[in-house]
């Protein structure tokens, strides 16, 4: 008889803590969650991503700090990242944005005229998402060794491109709220982004999609912010962030997520730009 193998208990448990909020976002976001959230299934289903992210980010610190690392630890994370960062986002894309947005709907001067996604095509966005999200997994698993350092990853991590995504119906809920004070700056604002964010949410769920699979480098935030001393440059980040979150508010977490997203991609495109121009200027002389 073979000894059955042990497990941890706290890494696993925390573990199958992001795979139940995985599967709660999609129950909310089809709004057949357990209670009437009146309206906001959208934006309790984006939370249940994020303390998806929070869960995913503790799993692997308290088994490396209780020296309880495994294959089947691994293994596990990723099929429950597969849920709560591949499956709830798309659907909550889906859900979130409209495949039609009625004329009638508009004021009769409204520009630019009224814009829709086909439904197939959201679906399609949808579909590429969740492979490249698996494929990103996947790929994790095989090419990560166990002493890896984990300071940065190949492509953009399938939790910051799914808080990406859920980051924008949470900011709708922040928006909404604007909306109905008495500041008519505020409400103009609100009228002006809310249609703009449910027009963009799909072309920025295709993006992140792509740099999921994509090569570009990536730090990894959770392991340089709580481990070792700080330089300066992550000072002046965090100094940024607080700025951000302080003259933005509502739109804070989805331009913290973009920046993060979208950086490696333009810094890339920038240095290599450069460096072409540079090669021909001094091949010019």
């Amino acid at each position: 008889m073979k000894k059955p193998k042990m497990f941890a208990v706290l890494p696993t448990l925390l573990t199958l803590g992001n795979a139940a909020c995985g599967f709660g976002a999609i129950t909310y976001a089809a709004k057949v969650g357990p209670t009437n959230m009146g309206g906001n299934e959208l934006f309790y289903a984006s939370c249940l991503i994020f303390l998806a992210m929070l869960f995913d980010m503790l799993d692997g610190s308290a088994a490396r700090w209780t020296n309880q690392t495994s294959d089947f630890g691994a293994q596990l994370d990723s099929l429950c990242d597969g849920i709560s960062f591949g499956i709830a986002p798309a659907f909550l894309m889906l859900q979130f944005t409209p495949s039609r947005i009625l004329a009638e709907t508009l004021p009769v001067d409204a520009f630019p005229p009224p814009f829709y996604y086909h439904p197939r095509l959201l679906w399609v966005i949808a579909v590429l998402y969740v492979v490249c999200a698996l494929l990103r997994l996947a790929r994790f698993n095989v090419e990560t060794e166990e002493d890896d350092s984990h300071a940065f990853f190949s492509g953009l991590p399938s939790p910051a491109a799914a808080g990406t995504v859920a980051s924008f119906p949470i900011a709708i809920g922040g928006l909404l709220d604007l909306a109905e004070n008495e500041d008519a700056a505020g409400q103009h604002l609100a009228e002006w982004l809310v249609p703009l964010i449910k027009v963009i949410l799909p072309l920025i769920t295709l993006s992140v999609a792509c740099l999921m699979v994509s090569r570009l480098k990536y730090s990894h935030v959770f392991n340089q912010l709580f481990s070792g001393q700080k330089n300066r440059q992550h000072v002046i980040q965090l100094v940024f962030t607080l700025a951000v979150v302080f003259l933005c508010k509502e739109m804070a977490v989805p331009l913290i997520f973009c920046y993060f997203s979208f950086s490696a991609p333009v810094y890339s495109f920038v240095t290599e730009t450069l460096g072409r121009l540079l090669y021909k200027s001094k091949k010019a002389r």
